[in-house]
């Protein structure tokens, strides 16, 4: 039995399979969790009257962009996405993860949110654990799995230069 390495580059064909499609499908998919969040937030705030804390007006600051970029990006075909997409994302996640926590008294209020409405305060709480700050948790970290997903993609497959050919 030979002892063979694959070529540089190269990657076996079921990889190369899902590489393709995070590639071309990746901003799809994380366009769901940026739309629902963004009318998830409008509806809390707009129909249900929920006043938003401080937190929650940074994580709307950083998401409704995403929504945007991203449709932006789906109808534009734009390889470079991701480098828009995660700074946002990541930043998201950092927010609404202090956010949840504060939430649910891993830290203490002293500082944050120190006019209006407090931080701590769930006015959502289902199953007993998710809550506003949760879902948008939820969705900041499924757009920047997406987008590192469709990183590594591009990065593994000749996808962006094929489709580079055709134009």
């Amino acid at each position: 039995m030979e002892n063979t390495k694959p070529a540089v580059g190269s990657i076996p064909p079921r990889t190369e399979r899902i590489a393709k499609f995070l590639a071309i499908y990746a901003p799809h998919l994380a366009f769901g969790p940026a739309i629902s969040a963004l009318l998830g937030s409008l509806y809390y705030s707009e129909v249900a009257h929920f006043i938003p804390c401080e937190l929650c007006w940074y994580q709307r600051i950083l998401m409704y962009p995403l929504a945007a970029l991203i449709l932006v990006g789906v109808f534009n075909e734009d390889w470079l996405l991701p480098r828009y997409v995660l700074p946002l994302s990541i930043s998201g996640i950092g927010v609404s993860t202090y956010h949840y926590l504060l939430q649910m008294n891993i830290f203490e209020t002293t500082g944050v949110c120190s006019g209006g409405v407090s931080c701590a305060l769930s006015e959502v709480n289902i199953w007993g654990f998710m809550t506003i700050p949760f879902m948008a948790l939820i969705a900041f970290t499924l757009i920047t799995v997406l987008m590192l997903g469709m990183l590594w993609a591009l990065k593994s497959t000749s996808i962006r230069v094929e489709s580079d050919e055709e134009e």
